[in-house]
């Protein structure tokens, strides 16, 4: 087992014992935290639905994310992270949303925001909703984009962890 699919079991055992229902909002990976999910048996019990929202216009029409927050600060902010996993939330019956929204590369980047930067957003029912950065510098567009999994995987799974089973 690679060590992307050792920590989607966890994230499966963990929201199992809980009985909770994860949904993922994905644009950089394209449904690559979904598919780590859905490839486990048992991921019936707790993958509720996932939102590819690859443009902007997916980002607003699927998910709510203002198209305000998307002129101020552009789909790879904070700002859209946080507003995807809130919007994935709301629009499903999931106790747990994560969001994943980046610059994988090769193209893309600026200076301000560079190839390899990821915003995660994670929103957990009656709770506000809340970003982490990561900056996956200079390992290519597989490799950004394997590592945002695994993040997204990790983020649901300290959010599983904290609710009592």
């Amino acid at each position: 087992m690679s060590d992307t699919e050792i920590l989607a079991a966890d994230v499966l055992r963990a929201f199992q014992e809980r009985k909770l229902k994860l949904v993922t909002a994905e644009s950089c990976t394209g449904g690559m935290v979904s598919a780590a999910i859905t490839d486990l048996v048992g991921a019936s019990d707790v993958f509720e639905r996932g939102f590819v929202t690859y443009s902007n216009e997916a980002k607003s029409e699927l998910l709510g994310v203002s198209r305000e927050t998307l002129a101020a600060h552009g789909a790879v902010s904070a700002e859209t992270a946080r507003e995807m996993a809130a919007g994935a939330l709301d629009r499903s019956h999931a106790d747990i949303a994560v969001s994943v929204t980046g610059i994988a590369g090769p193209g893309g980047g600026t200076p301000e925001k560079p190839v390899g930067l990821v915003w995660f957003g994670i929103a957990v029912k009656g709770r506000e909703p809340r970003a982490e950065k990561r900056q996956f510098a200079g390992l290519g567009r597989a490799l950004v984009r394997r590592d945002s999994v695994a993040t997204a995987l990790t983020l649901l799974l300290d959010a599983a962890q904290a609710v009592r089973p």
